[in-house]
C-alpha cells in the first residue's frame, strides 16, 4: 500500500518548498508556528497530499485528536504530514509548504517519501525550519544558523555556522534525504532564549519565516505576526522591569556572542520559573 495519499495534482510553477516539524527541533513552536503562519497568510487551502502516519508514528506518544458533538464523533485527526500547494500569481514561481509531527519510526524511509512528493511536484529548492533553546537574549536579533547540502548556501545567505556534534532530529535526516535526491536544501535554525522556553515565541517565528521567504523570494505580509511579536515583547519587557535579577541576567546575555555558552542556564532555574509564571498570568 502506498503511504502517500495524493488528493489532487497541483499545477505549480517551479515551486520552492518550506518544511517544518513539531517536536524535538521545534523549540517554542518557532518552526511550526512560522510554517502555520505562512499557510494561513498565503491562503494555502487544503493539503494536496499527506503521508499516512500508520507506519511512522507511535500513537501513544502522538495520539490522534477527536472532536465530539452531541454524543457523536464529528472528526478524528491523525498526526499526518501534510503538503500544501501555494499559488503566487504575482510571482513567476509557486511554493509548497510541508508541516507535520516528527515521526517516531523509520526516519530514512519517511524522509525518502517526503522528498518523493517534492520531486513529483518539481520542487527546485527546499528550506527546512528548526529552533533550539540557546543562551541568547530576547532583546537582540534572533540568531539563525544555517546547515545545507551545499555550504555555499549558508555563506551566500549570511547565516551563522555551527560545529555542533550530537543528537539530531528529523530535520537533519530530511536534509540528507534531499542530498540523496539531488534537491538543494538549507536548514534554518533559530536560537530561542532558554529563560522563555515554556512559551511560544512569535519573535523566533517571525525571524524564521522572514528569513525563509526572503531567501526564496516569496512576498508575504507579516503585519499580523509583527503585531503579535510586539505584544509578546511588551509582556517580557514588563517582567524585565519588575525584576532586577532578570534585568541583570539579560544584560549579561546581551554582552555575549551568539555562539558563546559561558552562562549556565541551570544557575537561573528560580528566575526562569518566576518569568514563566509572570508570562502565564499575563497572557
Amino acid at each position: 500500500m502506498d503511504v502517500i495519499h495524493r488528493f489532487t495534482k497541483p499545477h505549480l510553477r517551479r515551486p520552492r518548498a518550506i518544511v517544518a516539524f513539531e517536536g524535538w527541533g521545534d523549540a517554542c513552536e518557532a518552526a511550526s508556528g512560522a510554517a502555520n503562519y505562512l499557510i494561513g497568510v498565503l491562503d494555502a487551502g487544503e493539503p494536496f497530499a499527506v503521508i499516512d502516519p500508520e507506519e511512522f508514528f507511535d500513537f501513544q506518544a502522538h495520539r490522534p485528536t477527536v472532536a465530539i458533538g452531541e454524543g457523536e464523533t464529528r472528526h478524528l485527526s491523525w498526526p499526518a504530514t501534510r503538503f500544501y500547494g501555494v499559488s503566487l500569481p504575482e510571482d513567476d514561481r509557486d511554493a509548497v509548504i510541508v508541516t507535520g509531527d516528527e515521526p517516531s519510526y523509520r526516519w530514512k524511509t519517511f524522509s525518502r517519501h517526503l522528498t518523493q512528493v517534492l520531486n513529483e511536484n518539481d520542487v527546485e529548492e527546499v528550506i527546512l525550519l528548526g529552533a533550539f533553546i540557546g543562551q541568547v537574549a530576547h532583546t537582540q536579533q534572533v540568531p539563525v544558523i544555517g546547515v545545507a547540502t551545499d555550504p555555499s548556501l549558508v555563506v551566500r545567505n549570511g547565516l551563522l555556522t555551527s560545529s555542533y556534534e550530537g543528537p539530531t532530529g528529523i530535520v537533519g535526516v530530511v536534509v540528507e534525504a534531499c542530498r540523496e535526491a539531488g534537491l538543494p536544501a538549507l536548514a534554518l535554525w533559530a536560537a530561542t532564549p532558554h529563560y522563555l522556553a515554556a512559551n511560544a515565541n512569535p519573535k523566533a517565528m517571525l525571524a524564521l519565516a522572514t528569513r525563509a521567504t526572503s531567501i526564496l523570494g516569496i512576498p508575504v505580509d507579516y503585519t499580523e505576526l509583527e503585531t503579535v511579536t510586539d505584544e509578546y515583547l511588551d509582556r517580557v519587557n514588563a517582567a524585565l522591569e519588575a525584576s532586577e535579577e532578570f534585568s541583570e541576567y539579560v544584560s549579561k546575555l546581551e554582552q555575549m556572542e551568539p555562539s558563546a555558552g559561558s552562562l549556565d542556564p541551570a544557575t537561573t532555574e528560580g528566575l526562569v520559573t518566576e518569568i514563566e509564571d509572570y508570562l502565564r498570568h499575563n497572557q
